[in-house]
């Protein structure tokens, strides 16, 4: 007699396959979502033709509608998408001719597409499918639903395809994916959020009236710098400010300022990308700047006890602030605005600020023997950040060494170093200057000494933010006083303004 047990085996018939082998291993069966490469990407002829219907009967409104929120896609069948064309044609026609049942049905033949789209009877049917436009949201609703599904779909398709067949570049390929998959979200909503101008008017005249309520008040972040709040209005959103400087002159310390400022007074949440110091280093200049206490005693223990209190206080309102920091060396620009998206979707990020721009990669193959043109990118890519996310970005920047030849020593726009592709596309940008600065035999001491960026035995000298520009206010310069055992830039007491 057989064995009982082998009658528990599957069959052919039961397992739809060959027979289990006895003692042989069981294997797990994936369940493959992209396995039926013959599925009908979703659709609904009903709903386009139920929008089509609507349009022919009442063509004045709702075609005007449909050309600013319905692309030509979103009519998946190719008789519908023509007769969708062709209703768009004859609406933007000069001679603004009636459309009907006739002048379609003329337009047509005229154009040789009546009997590809199935004749006559096809078009009167249409104009009868549903009895009334009055539903004619709810059909669109279905039919960009749909359309979005489709995108969806087409996405994460080409996402796949490109993931199994991609060889380098792979930080390149994750944001385009990315950027492809939210565009799904973005395009859907800004083609119905197109405003006329008469909102825009109104939403003018409200800011008017709530600057006339409150005048003086900024209309962007502060700086805690009062005189340039005062010319910047704040650092608004959208915007690029570039804080360019020599090595050694403090620009990492001001913008570290400005960054506590936001986060700790301001309590908003700012990122900062640091290519150039690590993390632990940025806490601890926040600590020293926060608590008014030398880094150099900080660093060697050797603080009294009224000290240890300002620092323990400083490390508290640190740890309740909203700074997130990304010490990631050699950041590529793509990888850089995908964290940032991130970012902004889980901490809701106000203020991106970047240390420093020229340490920054593009990965681009078009840049990979031009420093010009991956330092353009880099560029066009915060600022398209900065409009993006709807937030200012701080950029810091080097300038170049002629700045150190020329008398004076006063740095201009031409001095941003490896391309002028930084200076178009900032919106403001400061040149930040040390009038007690040695200058480049300095600097090559230092490098050999190991000097830190801000040794004191350099930083008693004055300071200065030259504004060279400033795309929605004035240019003038912002005097600053820079201690640099406190890592702290201030305004000299003469010219301070209340912000």
């Amino acid at each position: 007699m057989p064995d009982p047990a082998e009658n528990n085996t599957p069959s052919d018939s039961a397992a739809g396959g060959p027979p289990l082998q006895k003692n042989a291993p069981l294997r797990a069966v994936s369940r493959d979502p992209l396995s039926d490469i013959n599925r009908a990407l979703p659709y609904s002829d009903d709903a386009e033709k139920g929008v089509l219907s609507c349009f022919l009967q009442n063509p004045v409104d709702l075609l005007n509608d449909a050309q600013v929120t319905l692309p030509m896609d979103a009519f998946y069948h190719p008789v519908n998408r023509q007769i969708y064309e062709e209703l768009l044609a004859f609406n933007n026609r000069p001679d603004h001719k009636a459309l009907d049942l006739v002048t379609l049905s003329q337009h047509l033949i005229d154009k040789g597409l009546m009997d590809k789209i199935g004749g006559p009877s096809f078009i009167a049917e249409l104009l009868s499918f549903v009895p009334t436009p009055a539903h004619y949201p709810y059909y669109k609703g279905i039919l960009r639903d749909k359309f979005m599904l489709r995108r969806v779909i087409t996405a994460c398709t080409e996402g796949i395809q490109n993931a199994y067949e991609y060889q380098e570049d792979v930080p390149g390929l994750l944001d385009r994916v990315e950027q492809k998959v939210l565009a799904v979200r973005e395009d859907s909503l800004a083609r119905d959020h197109v405003k006329p101008l008469k909102e825009h008017v109104s939403e003018a005249i409200d800011t008017i009236q709530e600057m006339l309520q409150n005048p003086g008040m900024l209309r962007g972040l502060s700086t805690g710098y009062g005189l340039l709040d005062k010319m910047t209005n704040g650092l608004q959103k959208s915007e690029m400010f570039v804080i360019a400087a020599r090595p050694s002159m403090g620009k990492t310390s001001l913008a570290m300022n400005i960054v506590e400022h936001v986060a700790v007074v301001q309590k908003k949440s700012v990122a900062v990308f640091s290519l150039e110091m690590s993390a632990s280093m940025l806490v601890r200049r926040l600590i020293a700047a926060r608590a008014a206490v030398s880094m150099t005693r900080i660093t060697g223990g050797m603080l009294n006890r009224e000290e240890q209190k300002a620092v323990m206080d400083a490390c508290k309102e640190l740890q309740n602030s909203h700074i997130f920091i990304d010490d990631t060396p050699g950041l590529d620009i793509l990888e850089l605005r995908a964290k940032a998206r991130r970012m902004k979707k889980q901490n809701n990020i106000e203020l991106i600020a970047i240390d420093y721009i020229q340490l920054l990669t593009s990965g681009s193959k078009r840049a990979k023997d031009n420093r010009q043109i991956e330092i353009a990118e880099i560029s066009a890519g915060l600022k398209g950040l900065a409009k993006e996310l709807d937030l200012p970005v701080i950029v810091l920047a080097q300038l170049n060494r002629q700045v150190e030849q020329r008398k004076g020593g006063r740095p201009m726009l031409s001095d941003l170093r490896e391309s002028g592709s930084i200076e178009q596309d900032a919106d403001i940008v400061g040149l930040l200057t040390r009038e007690n600065y040695a200058g480049s035999k300095q600097e090559g001491e230092d490098k050999k000494r190991g000097d830190d960026e801000d040794d004191d035995s350099r930083n008693r000298g004055e300071s200065m933010l030259h504004i060279a520009k400033n795309r929605n206010g004035p240019t003038d310069d912002v005097p600053l006083h820079f201690a640099g055992e406190l890592m702290r830039f201030t305004e000299r007491e003469g010219d301070r303004v209340d912000s």
